[in-house]
């Protein structure tokens, strides 16, 4: 199984592609879309949406894995990342792709085996579990692998392969 797993902002979007298989990963793709600040916030949209069309046509995964939002403070933040959350799950259904929402603390447990685990425990561990020499940068890449591996190990694919 091939899986995206994104993990949304306006200013950086990490994405990170897995192949998954008898309880072994092997990385495909990962990295960030990136936008600008100085960029009017619709062409910043644009792009995040195209970008992950690209991926999503190249790779062709089975299943795209996103975090959901959790903000304390900042409001206006909140609404861009929640704008560019909402592209990336509008390209996912636009390329047909199952969609499966997951909170930090799901992707924490996913990962770690924690809920309340802290971000250099996830980090590390992703290193681990994808055999990969360094922890991705910038941290939004190594949440996305994260998201995509804690999808992998919710048990919620199980049902994406049965004729409907």
């Amino acid at each position: 199984m091939i899986i995206l797993g994104i993990d949304p902002g306006l200013a950086i979007m990490g994405y990170g592609i897995i192949h998954y298989e008898g309880n072994r990963f092997r990385p495909i793709d990962y990295g960030a879309i990136t936008t600008p600040s100085t960029m009017p916030t619709p062409i910043r949209l644009k792009k995040i949406y195209e970008d992950l069309n690209k991926i999503m046509i190249k790779h062709n995964p089975d299943a795209v894995a996103i975090e959901e939002l959790f903000f304390n403070t900042n409001v206006k933040t909140a609404l861009l990342v929640g704008h560019a959350r909402g592209v990336a799950v509008l390209s996912a259904a636009n390329n047909d792709k199952e969609i499966f929402e997951y909170t930090p603390l799901q992707v924490k447990q996913g990962v770690v085996g924690y809920g309340r685990a802290d971000k250099g425990q996830v980090q590390q561990m992703v290193k681990t579990l994808l055999n990969l020499s360094t922890v991705p940068k910038p941290d939004d890449v190594a949440d996305a692998l994260a998201v995509a591996i804690c999808h992998a190990h919710s048990g919620n694919f199980k049902d994406m392969f049965k004729i409907k």
